[in-house]
């Protein structure tokens, strides 16, 4: 996990890493509330704007809109319905055990918390990683598809390994740290937009020495490409 972490960090232009890191960390209270209903999954900026012109970005204003309302402002991210009611089981969540204060949620131990989040109706392993690491800057590895395509075809897990077996082996290989989750995540995401996509581009890729699918697939010695 260390030596993968090195090499895209080597491979990858930092600036635009530090910029989607830092793009994450300066989100409002009211956008942390928004992006929990699973709106990073979708189009959230569009929907997060719907809201500030409306002036809907704090808890409370979140707490007392209909949620028929919210529905339609968050309309641009899809499943719309769904994801307002989403939305509102947090909000309730949130008041209800921590007075719609996100700084008193955060305040205790994580583990704790992540306990919580989990039980919330609609927030599931990945929602609550990625709020406890990008909104609560606590040390929860987040997987998502990309770490499990990317690191499937690097032949270090199955393909269908649960989240929690995957979020296991990167926090039993990687120090409890914030800054480096945040980068390594990231760094991910990027190599698998430029690379590692659904169609991969293996032979352009520069972890294809490394590389499990690689060898097995498309290295020249099984396999010429037309």
């Amino acid at each position: 996990m260390v030596m993968t972490h090195r090499k895209l960090l080597r491979l990858i232009d930092s600036d635009r890493i530090k910029e989607a890191i830092q793009k994450a960390e300066r989100r409002t209270s009211g956008e942390i509330c928004v992006s929990v209903s699973r709106l990073f999954w979708g189009n959230v900026e569009k929907a997060i704007i719907n809201l500030k012109v409306e002036g809907i970005m704090s808890p409370e204003a979140l707490r007392d809109v209909s949620v028929e309302q919210l529905a339609e402002l968050i309309r641009p991210a899809g499943f719309f319905n769904v994801k307002s009611w989403r939305l509102k089981d947090f909000i309730a969540y949130l008041f209800t055990r921590y007075d719609g204060s996100l700084n008193a949620m955060f305040a205790g131990d994580w583990r704790e918390l992540r306990r919580e989040l989990l039980a919330v109706r609609g927030i599931g392993p990945e929602t609550c990683d990625s709020i406890l690491l990008y909104a609560g800057h606590k040390p929860s590895f987040v997987v998502d598809a990309y770490t499990k395509r990317l690191f499937s075809r690097l032949g270090l897990i199955d393909e269908n390994a649960p989240y929690e077996v995957v979020r296991t082996l990167f926090m039993a290989n990687l120090p409890a740290d914030v800054e480096l989750y945040n980068e390594y995540h990231a760094l991910i995401v990027q190599h698998c937009k430029e690379f590692c996509r659904k169609k991969p581009l293996c032979y352009q890729c520069p972890l294809n020495q490394v590389c499990e699918f690689y060898r097995k697939n498309l290295h020249p010695s099984v396999y010429q490409p037309e």
